[in-house]
């Protein structure tokens, strides 16, 4: 899967994390490894420009996603037999993103998987203008979420895991082992 992200917000941001937030929920939904999206992070007037003349909204807004024509509109991205694809873009606002993040008490980076989720879902086809396709998307949304954060939080408890079995290997004087942290015979 192809993901590309620029970052012309002046923000600084975990850009990895992003992508892999936005990995993550792909796979999660199905979508071919093959699918090529990008992530945009841009500035207030740049995000509030494309919210006027897209939406024809005044003003900034958080997310903005724009699904690549060239898709098949009666599949959604996400249905099975489906090839590569273009997804499309989805462009991030940081600095509005962190007033919602403060807001409801999280960081940056948590409102920043929060939307790239909720931009990879709209570009397969999901919306909440009703009040069932709302609830179906941020039940959605929220499950991608909290499993996404379970398996970071899990990923990084191995890290750290291997990073002391490392450490008391070296103590010990058995720093040399294979890629499972068990000592390595032929060393």
């Amino acid at each position: 899967m192809s993901i590309e992200i620029a970052n012309e917000s002046g923000v600084t941001v975990d850009e990895p994390s992003i992508v892999a937030a936005a990995r993550f929920a792909l796979d999660r939904m199905g979508v071919s490894p093959l699918a090529e999206l990008s992530v945009l992070l841009v500035e207030l007037d740049v995000m509030a420009d494309l919210h006027q003349r897209w939406m024809d909204l005044p003003g900034p807004t958080d997310v903005m996603a724009f699904p690549m024509d060239e898709l098949d509109s009666a599949r959604r991205p996400d249905a099975t037999g489906l090839g590569p694809a273009l997804l499309g873009d989805i462009v991030l606002c940081p600095e509005f993103a962190k007033d919602q993040a403060k807001k409801a008490g999280h960081s940056l980076l948590d409102e920043l998987h929060l939307l790239t989720v909720h931009g990879v879902l709209h570009l397969l086809g999901y919306d909440h203008a009703e009040p069932a396709e709302e609830r179906e998307m941020f039940t959605l949304q929220n499950r991608i979420l909290g499993d996404f954060r379970t398996a970071t939080a899990e990923a990084e408890r191995k890290s750290a895991q291997r990073e002391a079995d490392s450490k008391l290997l070296g103590a010990v004087g058995l720093e040399d082992s294979d890629e499972s942290g068990r000592p390595d015979p032929g060393a």
